[in-house]
């Protein structure tokens, strides 16, 4: 009988990750899967809950809501700063940016640049969006103490 997933068992999956209008999003690369250790935040919720108790060989399309995703958009992660904040930097929408907020670090994208003017949100780029995952469990097993330890994936017998 094949190992189910767990919390801190290793996982290796293929995936696809689309839109509800079909936009590929990501995908695992070039036939490598991806490899993790189960319950430990690596994944989004929503695709760590969809996991839980499959096998290696199951195939499965998961639909995760914004709450379990990236969360929902809030219209107060965007504000009108002033252009100077930026310095000598060139800035055009869609350029990302770590700021210092009261929260700490926090990636922003530019969406509009007026002469002394630029609006950035601070929202993640997939906030509010419904994801579709198709995914293929490829494998499951025991972590060793060494992957709990460190808190991710050895392959190969790789170690540090």
């Amino acid at each position: 009988m094949s190992e189910t997933i767990a919390q801190n068992k290793v996982v290796a999956i293929h995936y696809t990750v689309k839109t509800e209008d079909g936009q590929t999003l990501d995908q695992s690369k070039e036939g490598n899967p991806l490899s993790f250790i189960h319950g430990r935040g690596m994944l989004i919720p929503g695709l760590e809950n969809a996991l839980e108790g499959k096998a290696t060989g199951d195939s499965f399309t998961a639909e995760v809501k914004p709450e379990e995703a990236y969360g929902e958009r809030h219209d107060g992660l965007i504000q009108t700063v002033p252009r100077n904040l930026f310095g000598e930097n060139e800035v055009q929408p869609g350029m990302q940016f770590r700021a210092s907020t009261d929260q700490g670090e926090q990636s922003v994208v530019i969406v509009d640049v007026k002469d002394d003017e630029v609006t950035v949100d601070g929202n993640h780029p997939l906030a509010g969006v419904n994801l579709n995952f198709d995914v293929e469990v490829v494998e499951v097993r025991e972590a060793t103490e060494q992957e709990l330890e460190h808190g991710h994936v050895h392959t190969d017998g790789e170690d540090h």
